[in-house]
């Protein structure tokens, strides 16, 4: 044992020769990815227009692109949430930390960002009880501290969203380049744009679940064949594959990271992976907390589904990165032990490529086409996601506020129709018209708009537009002469046409800013590493403005223009001090240490800050004024789609039009409530307490240790397997066929509702 494990090490010191070799030819990634699952993404995006227009019937609602009805189902959240998180950057690099760190790495970098995912149920309670009309986080930032915070937030946001995309575009074009032969830069790029954004313009958000639903499906099942294929299949060209415990000997052998227990890549005991898990948590928290992909798949739900929906998604999305890193990392380990031929660079490990590298070596062109599927269906996902989320910034938080209002310098606290006091609106007599205006001088007069529901006027109009678009010698351009309302449907549906444009420029734009990217040489370590010090300031100024009510404008923007900063300064201060100074700009500012000194610095400077400048200025002086506060949150709405619409079966007394009182909303989510503080609470104790103390516990572990723990993440893996391809489907079914049982009772027993 003692003279194998030497020859190993010796072995190991000769220059590595592997590489991954491209094995697909250009028009075969073609027909696979463009024209295989681009096409069938928008026959799933044409399937789902079709059932929101005759099922559910708010297909040509602007904000149904945005938020998919609003009342999407616990799996189905769970899984969109799951592979939208799940970039795909997660397959790659997940495998590049367990081959620097061993059996811990994949761990860690899993749990660094499920503990945000854990998180954001809390958050997301608070957001759906306090602000339910809105369909950003930047809305609620924009009611609370007006325009000066809401432009600093929406440029963090979209800031966000530029490392997200420079990541997949970083990904995109390694991963095709490796595989396909003779792929160009620009071919690379096309395919991630047409990926990205070709199902996004058909179907809008609700399409994006389900193409995620497909893409989690596909890549269970290839993960779970690669795993068969690594752990239970024998291979005449690597003996030791099929065989958990010749692996084992393999990695036992090999010497590791020095601050690793024992120099071992069999500990959990790795100082390396728990600097990347905390480097990881402040890169996830901002991308979980203020990516407003995020917040999208949080609004498409009801707080109940939403909740349990996002605790579901940590499980499920901890299982790929967990079980891929591990699988694909420790295998590498141990196929080039004493074999330098098979051993990658240190560039192509940093680029991500040891995945697409032990899946061509273990299952060959099969292997190949195989992690181009899984990079397919995640780069479908997480594009999309973005492209949303960029596009909804442009259409709610810059189109609507700043360059097109439907009335200028309009608050929330206002009427949008009219410009009235809408705090007076509930007194409003909507049969008669007739009302005492307000006397005093700094108010203005009360809103006098009928809800849209009871206007008889927007019930001619729409049952005359859509006779309208039955008939084909009609003019497609839609009249709204309702007096109330007409002006306001005419702006939606000119905002249904600018969303469409919105959605296509913003996916066009992807293809030369991927090819800048490219051009600049920027690697997917310093991308994922260095993004996180940029984007971790604005973190504490969005949880702040949904729970803290002292929260001020002047401490938000202090907090996080300070903290950026303070962050980025003390990354490049300590990147100077490494050998080689600012001169290697990528490397050093990349190192884990710089990095964590950059993101902890600017997350704590931000906080501090933040909470420290709120103080001294907030205004908040009496019950009243934190009522006033949150009041305006719960004021953002579209008339013609009242949030409260959403809660009908909640509250089906309430009369229609009426909006639920926080107080009542509170009552009746309580038990969501609670069960995002138990289950997150019970999740966080299992993933950063139980499992790491108990395999820290085992020091460096044994076969039969290790035999375990790759059981356990297999198992893991199945049954998350099992309730994406089993469950999903089901409550998706049930809902629409509750829809529909519900149209009918609507036909037998007509109403006043539209």
């Amino acid at each position: 044992m003692d003279t194998q494990c030497s020859a190993t090490t010796a072995t190991m010191t000769q220059a590595p020769t592997g590489s991954v070799t491209p094995l697909v030819e250009k028009h075969e990634a073609a027909l696979l990815m463009l024209l295989g699952f681009s096409v069938f993404s928008v026959l799933l995006a044409v399937l789902y227009n079709v059932i929101r227009r005759h099922v559910f019937h708010d297909a040509d609602n602007v904000d149904t692109t945005f938020d998919a009805g609003g009342n999407v189902s616990t799996s189905l959240t769970a899984v969109t949430i799951a592979s939208q998180l799940l970039w795909p950057g997660d397959m790659l690099q997940s495998a590049t930390v367990a081959v620097k760190y061993g059996v811990s790495g994949a761990f860690w970098y899993s749990t660094a960002a499920a503990i945000n995912i854990i998180l954001f149920p809390l958050l997301s309670f608070h957001f759906k009880t306090r602000a339910p009309g809105a369909k950003t986080y930047l809305q609620v930032i924009q009611a609370r501290f007006g325009r000066v915070v809401h432009t600093v937030f929406c440029m963090f946001a979209l800031l966000i969203n530029l490392v997200i995309l420079t990541a997949i575009a970083v990904v995109g074009v390694a991963i095709i380049q490796n595989l396909v032969k003779e792929a160009s830069p620009e071919f690379c790029m096309l395919i991630v744009v047409t990926l990205c954004g070709c199902y996004s313009f058909v179907g809008g958000l609700g399409s994006t679940f389900y193409v995620c639903y497909f893409n989690t499906l596909v890549v269970f099942i290839l993960l779970v064949v690669l795993i068969v294929n690594i752990f239970y299949m024998s291979h005449d060209e690597f003996a030791l594959l099929g065989n958990i415990d010749t692996i084992y000997q393999k990695i036992a052998c090999q010497k590791g990271p020095e601050t690793n227990e024992d120099g071992s890549f069999l500990t959990f005991w790795s100082e390396g992976g728990v600097i990347w898990a905390v480097t990881g948590v402040c890169l996830t928290a901002s991308i979980t907390f203020c990516d407003q992909a995020s917040w999208q798949s949080r609004i498409a739900a009801k707080p109940v589904q939403g909740v349990m929906g996002f605790l579901l998604a940590t499980f499920v999305w901890f299982a790929v990165p967990s079980t891929i890193g591990t699988t694909a990392g420790l295998t590498y380990l141990a196929l080039s032990a004493d074999n330098s031929s098979l051993a990658l660079s240190p560039g192509d490990i940093d680029a991500g490529l040891v995945t697409a590298y032990i899946a061509q070596l273990v299952m060959g062109r099969t292997g190949t086409f195989l992690i181009l599927t899984m990079f397919t269906m995640l780069v479908m996902s997480t594009g999309s996601g973005e492209i949303m989320a960029v596009s909804s910034i442009i259409v709610y938080d810059i189109y609507q506020t700043y360059i097109r209002p439907f009335r200028k310098n309009h608050s929330v606290s206002s009427c949008i129709l009219c410009g009235g006091d809408k705090e007076t609106h509930s007194d409003v007599n909507t049969n008669s018209m007739t009302i005492e205006h307000n006397t005093s001088s700094h108010r203005p007069a009360p809103c006098k708009c009928p809800f849209a529901s009871q206007c008889h006027h927007c019930s001619g109009d729409v049952a005359a537009n859509a006779k309208k678009e039955k008939d084909p010698t009609t003019m497609s351009v839609r009249i709204f002469r309702c007096p109330h309302h007409g002006d306001y449907r005419m702006y939606q549906a000119s905002l249904l046409t600018f969303k469409n444009w919105c959605i296509l420029w913003v996916t066009i734009a992807l293809l030369p800013f991927g090819l800048i990217v490219h051009a600049a040489g920027l690697d997917l370590n310093w991308v994922i590493l260095t993004g996180s010090i940029a984007t971790i300031p604005c973190f504490p100024g969005v949880v702040l403005s949904l729970v803290w009510v002292k929260a001020s404008a002047v401490g938000l923007v202090t907090g996080s223009v300070g903290g950026l900063v303070c962050g980025i300064s003390v990354n490049l201060i300590y990147a100077s001090t490494l050998e080689g100074g600012l001169g290697i700009f990528l490397l050093n500012t990349s190192y884990p240490y710089a990095v964590l000194a950059g993101c902890s610095t600017s997350l704590l400077v931000s906080i501090v800050l933040t909470v420290t400048v709120s103080l001294c200025t907030h205004k908040i002086a009496s019950n009243e004024d934190e009522e006033a506060v949150w009041t305006r949150l719960r004021q953002i709405s579209n008339p013609l789609h009242s949030w409260a619409d959403q809660y009908q079966e909640e509250f089906p007394d309430l009369p229609a039009g009426k909006e639920p009182t926080f107080e009542q909303l509170s009552s009746v989510f309580r038990p969501a409530k609670m069960t995002a503080i138990v289950g997150c609470v019970c999740s966080i104790l299992l993933l950063v307490v139980v499992i790491p103390g108990v395999m820290a516990a085992l020091h460096v572990l044994s076969s039969s240790q290790f035999r375990a723990w790759f059981t356990t993440l297999q198992v893991w893996c199945s049954l998350m397997a099992l309730i994406v391809i089993i469950v999903t489907p089901i409550e998706e079914l049930k809902s629409i066929c509750t829809r529909i049982a519900f149209n009918r009772r609507m036909k037998s027993t007509p109403s006043t509702r539209l």
